[in-house]
């Protein structure tokens, strides 16, 4: 299985944004206990679609203006992102299902 990787800036994540079809972000911290129930999952997401989706996590205590950005205010919250635009959230902790479905719906 798979790890997925931390952005580390705004910048990093634009760039993802312009070059990604399609961009799944996991919001997280590392105090956030419900963000570690979603963390296996999106290692899941990441191998099973790796190979068209783009999976990575978002250090929101690292990344506040991100957070304001793109109106978080509860995590874990899962974007996901089709050519740069936000085109659905998903907060909380869900069913692999769940998040697998989101990606079907916007590959």
């Amino acid at each position: 299985m798979t790890t997925v990787t931390y952005i580390q800036s705004e910048a990093e994540l634009d760039t993802l944004l312009t070059t990604a079809t399609l961009l799944v972000v996991d919001c997280t911290a590392t105090w956030c206990g419900p963000c570690k129930l979603v963390s296996p999952l999106m290692d899941q997401l990441d191998g099973d679609y790796g190979d068209r989706a783009k999976v990575f996590k978002l250090d929101m205590d690292a990344n506040k203006p991100l957070a304001k950005r793109f109106g978080i205010r509860s995590i874990p919250a899962v974007l996901f992102f089709k050519q740069g635009e936000l085109k659905e959230t998903i907060i909380g902790v869900k069913s692999y299902q769940e998040f697998s479905d989101a990606v079907e719906r916007h590959l």
